[in-house]
Formats: structure tokens, sequence, C-alpha cells
């Protein structure tokens, strides 16, 4: 199977390379050079996976990976040259599955792609729906279902919501679901849990109240409160 994936970089180089590791690896590429032509293209294709420059033309990255994000849960790396805590973290917020900072060699980027690709359509366990009340997930499809509606999860939220729903009542410390989650290897920033959680939580809506914060430990899934 030929994953598609789109790049979104206006650095004709830089861009060039990417394609050539890429198209070299057995994957489909797409190229753009500014926001709005790599919205275009995403609606036009059926997109699996998205490489995210920030600092792009006509629309920037931030508002390519809000825009995708409302209507998809594409696989999305952000690549980006701004490496400040503050831009990883908005990243995370937005939906992005990954934040790769510039200068980066290709061949991080593409075993940062088959990580990914590998996790989301990892075979799944004999048991393919976990229920709780009006949400559901099913790991064979990868997904979660509130209320017949399906939730716009990225990756790591799906991770997140499986994990704590399959150990209802259970405390997860945060640095025992950074392993669980994002692998031992992960050196970034220890609050990724908390950004991730905040966001899963708005999605998850009137069942937000569901994922509890352990004041100075971590979280738990709870629904009979």
């Amino acid at each position: 199977m030929s994953y598609r994936v789109l790049v979104v970089e206006d650095d004709k180089k830089m861009s060039e390379i990417l394609v050539d590791y890429l198209e070299s690896e057995g994957y489909q590429a797409y190229c753009a050079s500014d926001g709005v032509e790599a919205l275009s293209l995403f609606d036009r294709e059926e997109i699996q996976l998205v490489i995210l420059d920030i600092m792009i033309p006509k629309l920037d990255g931030w508002s390519v990976c809000r825009r995708i994000r409302q209507k998809s849960d594409v696989l999305i790396i952000i690549i980006s040259a701004r490496s400040e805590e503050e831009d990883k973290l908005l990243g995370y917020e937005l939906g992005a599955d990954e934040y790769i900072t510039k200068p980066f060699s290709p061949k991080v980027l593409l075993a940062a792609i088959a990580a990914l690709l590998k996790r989301s359509l990892a075979a799944p366990p004999p048991d393919t729906l976990l229920r709780c009340k009006e949400l559901t997930i099913n790991k064979e499809a990868y997904t979660a279902m509130l209320s017949g509606e399906r939730l716009p999860l990225t990756v790591k939220e799906y991770e997140l919501l499986l994990k704590l729903m399959e150990n209802p009542g259970k405390v997860f410390r945060r640095e025992v679901l950074i392993t669980a989650i994002w692998g031992y290897d992960y050196f970034g920033d220890g609050r990724v849990v908390d950004t991730n959680i905040k966001t899963l939580r708005k999605k998850l809506r009137h069942c937000a109240n569901y994922i509890q914060t352990v004041i100075g430990v971590g979280y738990k899934f709870e629904s009979d409160t």
C-alpha cells in the first residue's frame, strides 16, 4: 500500500529533498508551498499524513493544522525552526501528532512517520469495542465515538483515552503515560500529557469529567461520578 503524504513547505529545496526521500521509501508525495494550496490539495486527495511547516505564506501552519484537525484525524507532523517550548505546546494543542525542530535529518523524519503509521495501523486486540455509557472506542478502526458521533482525535489523544478507559479507576502518573504513549526515548516537555489531556477533554464535551485529575499525581478515568 502506498501512503499519500502531503508536504507543506515553502522552501523549494527542502521540499524536493523530502519528496525524494518519501518516494524512495514508497510513499506517494504531494507538495504545497503555501497554506491555501495545502488545504486545497488536502480536500482533493485522500491524504493520510501531513508534513507541515509553520512559516508558510498566505495561511500559516498553525491555521492549516487547526483547519485540518477540525475535519480530519489524519496524522500531522509539524516541522519548524521554531524551537520554543510555547511553540511545541501550541502545536500539540492544535492537534499535531509530532513536532520536529529544524534542522533535522530526513531519516529521522522517515523514522517518525513509520512509527506513527505503525501505531495507527497496529493490529487490534481480540475485543475491538470498548464502551462506557455513550462513549465507545473501536480498537480495530482506531476511532472513538461519542453519542454516535466520531470524535476528531489525534493519534496521541486516542491512545491516551484508550489507556485510561482500559484501566478505569487506576491513577496514572504523567511519566508513566509519557512512556506508554510517547515511548522510552521521548525527551520533550513533560507537560505534553497535560496539553493532550486538555484538548481531549474539550473534544469529549459533556463527558470531559470522565478524565479526572489526581492532584500531584496524574490522571484517571472514572465515569461514575
